[in-house]
């Protein structure tokens, strides 16, 4: 599965780890992405989620209704 938020689309930053030689490698920055159950009361069952912490930040703002809302009409099944 890919390290994808599906609420905010986060996902990884790429960039170069320097060492104290200044030898330079690849790396990368993996999101916060935490697997979270959601109850969405109009549909009167679970939604399981793959977000990040700014994308549950988002949906305790705005509700998880309306990020439902948005997803579906993205085209994303849930």
């Amino acid at each position: 599965m890919s390290a994808v938020c599906q609420v905010t689309g986060r996902k990884p930053g790429y960039g170069k780890q320097v060492s104290h030689s200044h030898k330079r490698t690849s790396r990368r920055w993996e999101p916060n992405l935490q697997t979270r159950r959601y109850w969405v009361p109009s549909e009167g069952r679970w939604v399981r989620l793959r977000v990040s912490v700014k994308g549950m930040k988002t949906i305790d703002k705005r509700g998880i209704e309306s990020v439902v809302a948005e997803l579906r009409a993205n085209g994303v099944k849930l």
